[in-house]
């Protein structure tokens, strides 16, 4: 192993601290993640990580190493790549994590385009509906609906996403068709849904005259993933609220129906994040570019 790539497996540990994980993500023998570490320690004459039996973590002179290294090794993979095709300049193993509706719904139908684009890449696909640390999981990028909270994480905006109200014919035969949000309260019953980062249930939302109102209405269930969400509805349980791409082919083949159309919540940005490391890799920025023109139908205008 050269030196540039042992600094690449020291940029690996230090951001995952883990040499188990770094190992995972490079598809390297831990042994030879270990060596790599040992061999540029010896090289330069200093000790970059502390080990314990639980975490690594930098040494001061680990930490000057880090902030030096990781726009060289950017410009790097720019030389490498800039005299190749695009498209084969696209290559190696991509890791993107996402929620697990938009990986089903609309990545993984999708994927057969990606690869005839780039015939060298390899995905790696994460479905989660919850927040996990993009650096230390190994993850070069994660597809993210709802506001961001702050961070040293890049964001790439992709627009807004359409919510729509939904409950299934069998749920309005028995309880009736709402007009308002007033009637909510009525006897109405949501299917709960707990955000992932807090745990707490989400409130009923709308629009109306442009200002943000929210609705009191009972949940007998409380679920914390948007599969059972949907399913719950679509068994007659209560109402949701849900971006209209994750239910459209239910709402067109008449298993759910949208309710009070003229007073929807508000719509929900859709983002792609990847961490800051000086130069966003050719990977990330194929993939960002192939995901836009995935998800433009679904946006507003």
């Amino acid at each position: 192993m050269d030196r540039l790539d042992q600094y690449r497996v020291f940029v690996r540990v230090a951001e995952m601290g883990s040499f188990i994980k770094a190992a995972h993500a490079l598809d390297l023998p831990r042994t030879t993640v270990s060596a790599a570490i040992q061999q540029r320690e010896q090289g330069i004459g200093v000790r970059l990580l502390h080990r314990t039996t639980r975490q690594v973590q930098l040494t001061a002179d680990g930490m000057l190493l880090l902030d030096r290294v990781r726009p060289l090794l950017g410009e790097a993979d720019d030389i490498d790549q800039m005299f190749r095709a695009s498209q084969r300049a696209v290559s190696g193993r991509l890791h993107v994590d996402m929620p697990s509706r938009i990986a089903r719904r609309l990545v993984a139908p999708a994927l057969r385009n990606l690869f005839r684009r780039y015939p060298r890449l390899q995905l790696v696909m994460g479905s989660t509906d919850r927040a996990i640390d993009l650096v230390r999981e190994g993850v070069d990028c994660a597809i993210r609906v709802g506001t961001l909270q702050d961070s040293s994480l890049v964001a790439h905006r992709l627009g807004m996403l359409t919510l729509v109200n939904c409950a299934s014919p069998e749920y309005l035969h028995e309880y009736g068709m709402p007009a308002h949000p007033g009637d909510l309260s009525q006897g109405h019953w949501a299917v709960g849904y707990a955000a992932p980062t807090t745990g707490r249930e989400l409130p009923w939302e709308y629009m109306s005259l442009g200002t943000l109102q929210y609705a009191s209405i009972p949940s007998r269930v409380v679920v914390n993933n948007a599969e059972s969400y949907i399913a719950c509805c679509a068994a007659g349980i209560g109402l949701i609220q849900i971006p209209r791409f994750d239910v459209q082919h239910l709402l067109d083949r008449g298993r759910l129906v949208e309710v009070m159309p003229e007073f929807r919540p508000p719509p929900m940005p859709i983002s792609l994040i990847y961490p800051h490391r000086g130069h966003r890799s050719r990977r990330v920025g194929a993939f960002i570019e192939w995901f836009e023109e995935l998800i433009h139908p679904h946006l507003e205008a």
